[in-house]
């Protein structure tokens, strides 16, 4: 049995993250490279700093994920340059906020696309690889708690993600054993844009207030879990979903109930 610490050493391993440059993609990258990974993250444009942890740092490929010419050229790029792929992480995604009552099929089937289709397309092309290899590889779906529960004003982002979870469970029964293939499914993150959603600081502390966990989680969170569900000690973690949410949400009747309030 290895130990824990060798388990959790990726020197030598090739790990691809999509919408890796900035959010929960960033800090899944700063954890990979942590633990002696060679990591490429993909997005549409550079930024201005890469990914990087002591001295190491991310490689950039420019990509659409929406594409799927692009991403097989891609991962083919990956597997001349390393040799190998070992690790695929889907999690470039997301959606802005839009009324289901009168968002556009066209906007429904752009949130569809790239949330669902992309992922699979990407999944396809990283097994094609892995299958060829004597140690095969890992797919990690980055899913969401909008997957099980209501999404009101993202409603289509969190169809999406129901079907990525359904969508893991199944590739991991099509490509076993060579290629495990699982979701984790992050909560409420706090990232470089959460003002965007929840407001200030103020703002962002109250939210966190209404987690069991009495904040908001971070990157790190689901970098860590990313960790280990890629690493040895994690070889019967597949077709399954790990909810990371700091114990979700307090039902709402909870607090309008007035029994033991009088």
């Amino acid at each position: 049995m290895q130990s824990v610490s060798a388990s959790l050493d990726y020197t030598g391993k090739v790990v691809v993250i999509t919408g890796g440059t900035r959010g929960i993609g960033a800090g899944i990258a700063c954890a990979f490279l942590a633990a002696g990974a060679n990591v490429v993250v993909c997005g549409r444009s550079e930024p201005e700093q890469l990914p990087a942890v002591e001295g190491r740092s991310a490689r950039f490929l420019s990509l659409d994920v929406r594409d799927p010419e692009a991403t097989e050229q891609a991962l083919g790029a990956v597997q001349e340059h390393y040799g190998r792929l070992d690790v695929l992480i889907n999690n470039a995604g997301g959606s802005p906020n839009a009324d289901a009552a009168t968002a556009s099929p066209r906007f429904s089937e752009s949130i569809i696309r790239l949330n669902l289709l992309a992922p699979l397309n990407l999944a396809q092309q990283a097994n094609a690889i892995m299958q060829q290899q004597a140690a095969g590889g890992v797919i990690v779906f980055i899913g969401s708690v909008a997957a099980s529960r209501p999404s009101p004003g993202t409603a289509a982002y969190g169809a999406a993600k129901a079907g990525v979870v359904s969508l893991a469970s199944s590739l991991a029964v099509e490509w076993a054993p060579k290629v495990r293939v699982l979701s984790v499914s992050p909560g409420l993150i706090r990232t470089e844009q959460s003002h965007l959603h929840y407001g200030d600081e103020e703002g962002i502390a109250a939210v966190g207030r209404t987690i069991p966990a009495g904040r908001m989680g971070e990157p790190e969170d689901i970098a860590n879990a990313c960790l280990y569900a890629a690493s040895p000690m994690a070889a019967y973690f597949s077709g399954t979903n790990l909810l990371l949410h700091g114990g979700g949400e307090a039902p709402a009747f909870l607090a309008a109930s007035t029994a033991g309030k009088a």
